[in-house]
């Protein structure tokens, strides 16, 4: 069988970050971690794949990639994806259901997405369904420690490198600066740019109500996790009550908890992230979730591999390009025209690592 796997190779890096970047949450973030997943087969093709980590927890999972995934992959049909995507859920389904597993299981779905876009010879935005070679993108910082007068900076240097969407993290300690911040965005960027705000889960319901009611005049196209994740009648209120257009997903890592987030939450823009909803097989399914509740798609992180994903979907809504520069180690970072982001063409993910540039900062896990 030419399409056997013989081997899978998981490698790690720790990438320093260019500066120290806040949120309101996780603190300052130094680094992020990127274990990378290489299937070979039997014919002698590789499928690169991958996931990231906010700087925690990338060790666990190659750990888990190499000690429970990869003896169960050896000899397996790689050609079988969504079989395989099934199988490596009920593998380590009692210790997973999300979390590590659900990031370990991203990576290696990548890989085999990778091999069979490189077999169809089309590169993945087509594949998936071609609706479009680019897609709507904004930009955003991890930026909540950055003063105000190097806030307003950076976005100036958004709208300068050609976007038309920007986002920016809220979640000071007092409320009264956030919107004072949020005034001064809207000032800078004026009435034409979309605008986003995103609280990375500080608020209690009370508060995010609040602030919601406070956010509405400076035309913010959404709010995005205002509070925690695991409470969906809280966002129902948040989004009833506060009167604005509510966005989550990135710490959602199964069709469920999305399930539940859109019927019960009520949010408006699902943001599935491939790194830890289960690749791209779980990214497709959540996209097929929020269509069928004619709702847009959208992404968190991983613009480099997000941007065929949502340049496929007819119900694609903004792409975020994200802080964690991933890109940068890639063949081709980024491309960005008229405020949207192209995919990349050639047959495969579109994901071409320089091993070059990465290699200073390989670590054993």
């Amino acid at each position: 069988m030419s399409t056997a796997i013989v081997d899978v190779i998981t490698e790690y890096y720790r990438i320093p970050l260019p500066e120290l970047m806040g949120d309101a949450k996780h603190g300052i973030h130094t680094h992020f971690e990127l274990p990378v997943v290489k299937i070979i087969l039997e014919n002698g093709c590789e499928g690169v794949g991958y996931t990231y980590t906010g700087g925690v927890g990338g060790r666990a999972v190659c750990n888990m990639i190499e000690h429970d995934l990869k003896p169960f992959l050896i000899g397996k049909d790689a050609s079988r994806v969504e079989h395989l995507w099934e199988e490596m859920n009920w593998k380590i389904h009692y210790v997973g259901r999300g979390g590590i597993a659900s990031f370990a299981i991203s990576a290696i779905d990548i890989a085999l997405w990778d091999l069979r876009a490189k077999k169809a010879g089309e590169p993945l935005w087509k594949l998936l369904g071609g609706a479009n070679s680019s897609t709507k993108a904004y930009a955003g910082a991890i930026d909540l420690n950055f003063p105000m007068e190097k806030l307003l900076t950076n976005i100036k240097g958004y709208i300068e490198n050609g976007f038309s969407a920007v986002k920016i993290k809220l979640g000071q300690e007092r409320l009264e600066e956030d919107i004072e911040r949020v005034a001064a965005v809207r000032e800078l960027i004026g009435p034409d740019v979309v605008f986003m705000v995103d609280a990375n889960m500080k608020w209690s319901i009370e508060t995010a109500v609040k602030a919601a009611k406070q956010l509405r005049q400076f035309d913010i196209l959404w709010l995005e996790e205002p509070t925690i994740p695991e409470d969906y009648h809280g966002y129902s209120r948040i989004s009833k009550e506060g009167g604005l257009a509510i966005a989550a997903g990135e710490n959602l890592h199964t069709i469920y908890e999305f399930q539940n987030m859109i019927s019960r939450g009520n949010i408006d823009f699902p943001q599935p992230d491939a790194s830890n909803i289960g690749g791209i097989t779980g990214w497709l399914k959540v996209a097929q979730l929020a269509y069928a509740h004619n709702l847009p798609v959208c992404t968190h992180g991983m613009q480099e591999l997000h941007v065929s994903l949502m340049s496929a979907m007819p119900h694609a809504s903004y792409l975020e390009v994200h802080s964690f520069p991933i890109d940068r180690y890639t063949a081709r970072p980024l491309v960005i025209e008229n405020g949207r982001a192209v995919a990349p063409d050639e047959p495969g993910s579109g994901v071409q690592f320089r091993w070059d540039l990465l290699a200073s900062f390989k670590a054993s896990f």
